[in-house]
């Protein structure tokens, strides 16, 4: 909402940040355990929002609603729902994103989303759905006045032919409406500075927020970068070799990479970033805690800061 982004605004001076988390919706009792017990150990440190995941089938779409909707009644947290186009008409999409709005729901993070049958197949639009994210966006928009974030790669979409018909879809989808773009996650901060360049050269100027990747498992998480078309230096992999056995080490590693990471992109003159959590808080909370972000318990969730210390 723009009420949001202007509170943002005021808020941010020299020397603070900003963040958000992003959360996947629980298949199991001892999973939604898990991600409640992420919530509420995260939700102190004030995020901006927090995200909820989404994929294509009613049984996961059910899921992200749930627990959004669970957020909205029993949080003071902002919840962002993701929306894809995946195996589904623009009426269905249309219906789920008018249960959120019903819901309290104001932020959608849209996604055109991975093929039904699976990432790295061809993906093709649903007969009657929306094409892209691009038409997602401009459809939400006739629907409510969400806030709506979407996806940036700075390394290119593994589909996307070229650097620049990359950019062209990522400037079709701000053009539509989208208020905010969240990358892809990284690991080298160059590849977010140039993609920033090149967003801002082609006349994008919404707020762009480097996606974040904790390592908790650096083999999984190389994984996730394959996939992604998301480059793991080797420097990183140096820093993990001989760790697959050591969670504890790994855990102190990952905490030492990831705040050194985001460090430097505050040099750069970076505010605000969206830690994709994995629903494991601990090591999240610990890179918080090294960028100097506190808890804040007593003041009301639009008059809190985050400073570095």
């Amino acid at each position: 909402m723009v009420e949001g982004k202007e509170r943002k605004s005021r808020l941010l001076g020299a020397g603070e940040i900003a963040v958000s988390f992003e959360f996947f919706p629980p298949k199991t009792e001892k999973m939604e355990e898990q991600l409640w017990t992420a919530i509420n150990r995260l939700a102190p440190l004030a995020p901006e929002f927090v995200s909820v995941t989404y994929g294509a089938g009613g049984t996961t779409r059910e899921r992200t609603h749930a627990t959004v909707e669970r957020i909205v009644k029993e949080t003071a947290l902002r919840p962002a729902a993701h929306l894809t186009c995946v195996d589904a008409t623009r009426e269905e999409v249309d219906t789920v994103a008018r249960a959120y709005w019903n819901a309290g729901v104001r932020h959608i993070v849209a996604l055109r989303g991975d093929p039904a049958s699976g990432a790295g197949q061809k993906y093709e639009p649903h007969p009657g759905g929306y094409v892209n994210a691009a038409e997602l966006v401009a459809g939400l928009k006739k629907i409510g006045n969400f806030e709506i974030s979407v996806a940036g790669y700075p390394e290119k979409h593994p589909e996307s032919q070229t650097l620049q018909a990359d950019m062209d879809n990522l400037k079709a989808k701000v053009d539509a409406g989208a208020d905010r773009i969240i990358t892809q996650f990284g690991f080298d901060n160059a590849h977010y500075l140039r993609f920033l360049e090149r967003a801002r050269a082609a006349g994008i100027w919404v707020p762009i927020t480097p996606g974040i990747v904790p390592i908790h498992n650096f083999r999984q998480v190389a994984g996730f970068a394959v996939r992604a078309g998301a480059t793991v230096p080797a420097w990183l992999a140096r820093r993990f070799e001989g760790l697959d056995n050591d969670p504890e080490t790994t855990k102190m590693v990952a905490s030492a990479v990831a705040t050194e990471q985001v460090m430097q992109l505050v040099d750069e003159g970076i505010k605000s970033f969206h830690f994709y959590s994995l629903n494991r808080p601990d090591l999240v909370y610990a890179i918080c805690h090294l960028l100097g972000l506190r808890p804040l318990h007593s003041a009301p969730l639009e008059d809190r800061r985050i400073m570095i210390a």
